[in-house]
Parts: C-alpha cells; structure tokens; sequence
C-alpha cells in the first residue's frame, strides 16, 4: 500500500541518476546507475550510490549509501568516471558490479575492458574484483565494452554491452575518413577494426563462468550490425544495452541512434533472432501519437533504462535531462503494459510515474515536476551543455525552479485528479541578472546536438509589447483559457512571490497546463492548488 504520493523525478531533487537498471532482491527494489553532478559538466561526475524501496511501496525510496568509489578501479586516475553499470547475483549469492570507465564527455569511454566489483550486500559497499577475461588471464576486450549489462539466465551468466556506428555501412568507408575516426573514438588500430568480419561495433554478449569473471562462450553479436533491410533500420542499436527475461522470451532493451527513446526487441534466444519490437518511451514523447521530433515536448538527450515487473505492474525506468545539458540527468518510471503478444506501446512521460494513479489535485508541488517543458523549439543534446537561453530545470543552492521561461513556453503536469478546485497559485518571479542562473563551465557542444541560437531567441523578441506578463490556465494545450495568473513586480529579485488566481477546471482527472505570456522571463518554483 502506498504511504504518500510519489512523482518524477522520484528520488530527492538534488539527485541524478541516471541510466537506471532496477532490480528487485528479496523484498526491495534497488536502483543501480550512473551518478551526475547536479550542474555538471559532463557525465557521471560522482561515484555510485544506490536507491532502493519495498515492493509494496514505491514511494518509499531510501537512500543506502555510497556504493562504490571511480578510485577503487586500478584505471584512475587516467580515467575519472564511472559509467552505466549493472548488478546481478552470482550463483554463489554474492552481488556483482559491472561497469566501464571514461574520460570527460566520454572520451577514452571506448577504449577498455568491463570491470567487475563484488559485495554480499546488494546496496554495497561493493570491492573490486578484476576485468572480465580469458581463462589464460587475458583481458578481453574483443568487439567494444561500453555499457555492459547483465543476466542471470537461470544460472548462466550473459553480460551484454556494445555501442554502434552507421558508419561502417557507407560504401566508402575506407576512404572517407569514418576509420580514422574509429581508430580515435575507440582506441584500436586500422588493422584491429578491420579484422572483425562481422564489424567491431553491434550489440554484443559474453558468457561468463560462476566466476563472474572468466569468459566461457566467445562474445558474439545478437542483432546484426548492418540494418539496412532488417526491422531495425528506423531504430539501429546505439547503446545502453539492458536484458530482462519475460515468460520465457527475451527483451532486448536500447537506446536507439534517435538518441531520445528507449527501443525494444524480442526474441526466443538470448543470444540470436531478435525482432525489432518497438519505443517505449522518449524522454520527448518523440513518436508518441505521431509526434515528429520538432514537435518534442521537452530538451531531448541521452537515454538509458530497463523495464521490472513489481507487484505484477510492469514499468519502465529511464531518465529526463535537466541543466540544458546531457550532464545532469535524473531518474524517472512509468507504467508499462506487455499485451498478450508480447508487444508493448509507447508511454507518454507523465509528472506521475511510480505513483498508484493522478496525483491529488489539492496541495504544493515542486514546479521541476513538470514532465512537458517546452519554447516550440527545444534543442537535442546528445553529449552537449548549450548556452543558448531555453527554459530549463535548474537550481540555484537549494532552490531548484524552472528558469529562462519565456514568452509562449508551455509547462504541463499530467495528471491531476481535480475535485472542487477554487484557485491555482505559483510561487515565481521575474528572472534578471540577479537571480539568472549563470553557467561558467566548460561549453560542449556534439555533432548530433540541435541548437539554433538564432531561433532559440526568437520567443524572447517575439510581441515585445507584451506589458502584463501571465500564465494561462489550461487542462488542454489547444483548449480553452480556464484562468490566467497574473505577475507583477515585487521588487526584490531573489524573492519568491506567491500569484494566484480563481480557476474553473472541471472536476476528474486532467493535465494541467501553464502558458507564459510577456516580454520579460520568469522563473517558477512551485505550483499552488487550493
């Protein structure tokens, strides 16, 4: 039974993890995966913590602590950060950690083998055991470790991991410079790549020993590396790799080159025969309903995530981006549901996730709640810190708030149970170069990033006579005005001013949507329903 309401982001909002691996050991949930600083610049900047909850109460998150330390791997400190892991229990009962280490942005993120830690704990503290390898001590390193997962397949130890590339299926690979900068991203030489008759990039497992260390079956590729002509060519493998086992079939979970959606494929095998499935779920709603991807209702970015069966309710985990960045990214889930085929649909991304229904339509919410935050022109990431003004979940200190929101940004909240509802009210204030949250970090921007700055201002110089600045009340982005809230200057910047207006929303179940209108920005830090 749930104690009290729970919405996304579910963990504290200071927290950020992301690529999230959930698994249930005995009566709890735990959440494993990486660890960004709040505001960082680049990824997975802190050591591994762990997150875990009852079964029958997902509201209850706890938090168990340090789990593990980026210095207790014997690479640092060449290489900083910890990334994506995964945890299984062994056949002898003990945990063990799967994980690979990179550089700032990734860099160097391709170059090494899987390292494997272990405890008797499943929170930890976990101790570091070695790097997955060759009877005769090898380290293996064959295809590229990057993202490693991990299954007990009824007492057969698969891990899978990989990354891809398209660029291995252009006709003029060889010579149009794709190689050399294969040779750089992962570490190998011409010569190395080339051997591989099946490519170095793909979707790949290993099958290991009791050991938790040892190699036992040569890693091969699951899916085919060449897509054109396959189910997976709308949605080739990128990365991220996760394995859950669902009434005897497999589900291959990834994250696509699309970069904002968690795919799935199925098949009979653990290891072959794999039939394109399907989205899941894009932190951008890119796909759902049709929606195209200018039309995203967030900053898309990187994705990583799985899907658990607790208490007989499938979800799915994964995370949203924050900070205008790819660096700062926190936990999220939403119900899921396996048809009797096997199938399952794309999910919108809600402000509700792991809560039993709507949230009450009554009471205080954090504004960074907000699962819709959009300008009409939001930017992709993909490995990217933008300096272009956008609205954005941010934080200054404690204060955690929606800042750079502009004329014509939509901030929506799904969903609420409404029932006699007299007034909404916001906690906000005008933005201003006291109270603007100003980056001073390293700017990062990828070659698969979209930002036009000339288009990223074009709200902010849009009807500049726009004098009286508000929010419009909707349950429908496209319906009618249920109210308007009103802003007005307080004169101290750095203070929060409660505004507030009478609303005529129908009792039942709906989103609720603001609307900024006005020349100057604004900044929202809670959100009042009496």
């Amino acid at each position: 039974m749930q104690k009290k309401q729970i919405f996304n982001p579910f963990l504290p909002l200071n927290e950020y993890i992301p690529d999230g691996e959930p698994h249930i050991f005995g009566d709890r949930v735990y959440l494993y995966g990486s660890h960004d600083k709040e505001g960082g610049y680049t990824f997975c900047m802190q050591d591994y913590v762990v997150y875990s909850a009852p079964v029958d109460d997902l509201s209850d998150w706890r938090y168990e602590g340090v789990s593990y330390r980026a210095n207790q791997d014997p690479i640092f400190p060449r290489l900083k950060y910890m990334y994506a892991p995964d945890v299984v229990r062994g056949n002898d009962g003990r945990y063990y950690l799967y994980y690979c280490m990179g550089g700032d942005y990734g860099q160097g993120g391709y170059h090494n083998p899987i390292s494997v830690a272990v405890s008797d704990n499943p929170a930890g503290p976990f101790e570091y055991l070695g790097n997955v390898k060759y009877a005769d001590g090898t380290v293996m390193k064959k295809y590229i470790c990057f993202d490693p997962a991990a299954l007990n397949d009824d007492g057969v130890i698969r891990i899978y991991y990989g990354t891809q590339y398209g660029y291995e299926e252009e006709e003029d690979f060889l010579t149009n410079g794709r190689l050399d900068d294969e040779v750089e991203m992962f570490g190998r030489t011409k010569e190395e790549i080339l051997s591989y008759p099946d490519s170095i990039n793909g979707a790949i497992m290993v099958v290991l020993e009791d050991d938790m260390l040892t190699v036992k079956e040569e890693p091969k590729h699951i899916i085919p590396y060449k897509v054109k002509g396959t189910s997976f060519e709308a949605h080739p493998f990128f990365e991220a790799s996760s394995m859950r086992k669902v009434n005897d079939k497999y589900y291959f979970v990834y994250s696509s080159w699309q970069n904002h959606e968690l795919c799935y494929a199925i098949s009979d095998y653990p290891d072959r025969d794999f039939i394109f499935g399907g989205t899941i779920v894009s932190n951008g709603d890119v796909g759902l309903d049709g929606r195209s991807e200018a039309d995203k209702l967030n900053m898309t970015g990187t994705t990583h995530g799985s899907i658990i069966n607790i208490n007989n309710q499938w979800y799915v985990f994964f995370h949203r981006l924050t900070h205008k960045s790819d660096y700062s990214r926190q936990a999220c889930a939403e119900k899921i549901y396996i048809e009797n085929d096997g199938s399952i649909k794309q999910v919108e991304i809600t402000s509700c996730g792991l809560n039993d229904g709507p949230l009450r339509g009554r009471g205080t919410y954090p504004a960074v709640i907000a699962c819709n935050l959009t300008n009409g022109h939001m930017p992709h990431g993909s490995n990217c810190i933008y300096p272009i003004p956008f609205p954005n979940v941010t934080n200054l200190g404690e204060d955690r708030f929606i800042g750079e929101i502009e004329d014509g940004t939509l901030i929506g909240y799904k969903y609420f149970d409404f029932n006699n509802l007299k007034s909404v009210g916001i906690l906000a204030r005008f933005e201003n170069d006291e109270n603007r949250v100003i980056y001073d970090g390293p700017i990062r921007i990828d070659e698969r990033g979209t930002g036009d700055t000339a288009s990223a201002h074009f709200m902010n110089d849009k009807e500049n006579d726009i004098k009286v600045c508000y929010f419009d009340i909707k349950i429908n982005p496209d319906g009618d005005i249920l109210g308007k809230i009103y802003m007005e200057d307080m004169g101290e910047s750095l203070s929060w001013n409660l505004f507030e207006t009478d609303a005529d929303i129908p009792d039942g179940v709906h989103a609720l949507y603001l609307i900024y209108h006005g020349s100057q920005k604004a900044q929202l830090k809670e959100v009042i329903l009496k």
